[in-house]
């Protein structure tokens, strides 16, 4: 891994997905790690300014791209004032092409959104929303440091439909402390009232930085053991599935028509290109990531540098492991012929005596050229995903 000194990005491929990072939220959940500050006016004025200068800074790159889909995230997006992600956009349509389909998303909170926002959006080219909702339980919104309650999901939803909006996701997490079975059941019940299109239900990880973390270490906050956890996942998977969702991915879940494009395209390898502060880029072998301090990145992009803090041009056995992790997360598996068409190989080969060892541990099964866990090897995918690491 290098420090700042990347060459101009080159790819003979033109299509391209785009993430941008908006790092400001209204207060910080006890659970988030990711690189997000308190929002402040000044703050987002200044932020605004140098984030569409780094967009120029790639317009020679992406003058010749089609951007097939597009996600705007954070922090919370939706915390900021419309007219600032409608400039981020417009200066992206100076600078490259969308294409006619793009799918354009936004990431909300429920609390942070209303009709004037929406309409400004819609203006702007969103035509997909992602809900942060997280529970339908007041009480354990509060104790993850939400500040949304279950009313202001179904009014956030309610806006949404007024504009006759339908391509919206809720994310909910599931293992959340003091989370019992009854909460899980009551959640499947709400989803179908309000019938979202998408679903992304996650198992929360506690990571080290955290509040949670530390009330947890600290033994004052009781989460559901294990096989618990297990339970509400496959009450989720059964339930989702008798309602009409389908699950593309681990913890994804859609409607017919309303797959993410966008998080597919991180699952399969495809080139993005991450804008703002903290955010994250692949581009054919080459990946690296921006700042995660304001000033550093500011300064960068004074000097008209990029301002990538740290890259790396990836092996073969990178892309290889990668393509194999993220494969066994979609319920379509691992391709096997894009992989020996993608890295030059024989994968079957390549991970003859992995193929074995989970075939024969009946973790994972081979239909059609595809490698797809099983429902054990599900809930055991970070040993089935362990095995496909090359170090």
């Amino acid at each position: 891994m290098k420090k700042n000194s990347m060459k101009a990005l080159e790819t003979n491929n033109p299509n391209l997905s785009i993430y941008i990072h908006i790092p400001f939220c209204e207060s910080r959940c006890y659970y988030c790690d990711f690189c997000s500050s308190v929002i402040k006016d000044d703050l987002v004025e200044k932020y605004f300014y140098y984030l569409n200068l780094e967009i120029e800074l790639y317009s020679e790159f992406l003058k010749d791209k089609i951007i097939n889909t597009l996600f705007i995230g954070g922090g919370t997006p939706s915390s900021v004032e419309a007219k600032y992600i409608k400039a981020v956009l417009e200066k992206l349509k100076t600078v490259s092409s969308f294409s006619k389909d793009c799918e354009i998303t936004l990431e909300v909170n429920p609390n942070s959104i209303d009709k004037s926002k929406v309409h400004g959006y819609l203006n702007s080219g969103i035509n997909r929303f992602s809900i942060g909702a997280q529970s339908f339980n007041d009480d354990i919104l509060k104790i993850i440091g939400r500040i949304h309650n279950e009313d202001d999901i179904f009014k956030a939803v309610d806006t949404l439909k007024s504009f006759n909006i339908i391509n919206y996701s809720l994310d909910l997490m599931l293992a959340l402390p003091n989370q019992k079975m009854k909460d899980i059941e009551y959640s499947i019940k709400t989803i179908e009232e309000l019938n979202p299109t998408h679903l992304s239900y996650y198992s929360l990880i506690l990571e080290d930085s955290t509040l949670l973390k530390k009330l947890s270490d600290e033994g004052k906050l009781n989460f559901p053991n294990e096989d618990l956890d297990r339970e509400m996942y496959h009450y989720v998977i059964n339930s989702l599935r008798n309602l009409g969702y389908f699950q593309y991915e681990i913890s994804n879940f859609s409607k017919k028509g309303f797959i993410s494009r966008h998080n597919l395209n991180y699952w399969t390898l495809k080139n993005y290109l991450g804008l703002g502060l903290s955010s994250h880029s692949n581009i054919d072998t080459l990946r690296f990531n921006n700042f995660y301090n304001f000033n550093n990145y500011f300064k960068a992009i004074e000097n008209k540098k990029y301002p990538i803090e740290y890259y790396e041009n990836l092996t073969v056995k990178d892309r290889v492991n990668e393509f194999s992790i993220l494969g066994l997360r979609l319920n379509s598996g691992i391709d096997i012929s894009r992989a020996n068409e993608m890295f030059n190989i024989n994968f079957s080969s390549y991970y003859k005596d992995e193929i074995e060892k989970n075939l024969n541990g009946g973790l994972i099964y081979i239909k059609d050229n595809f490698i797809k866990l099983t429902d054990r090897g599900r809930d055991l995918s970070n040993i089935v995903e362990t095995d496909f690491i090359r170090l």
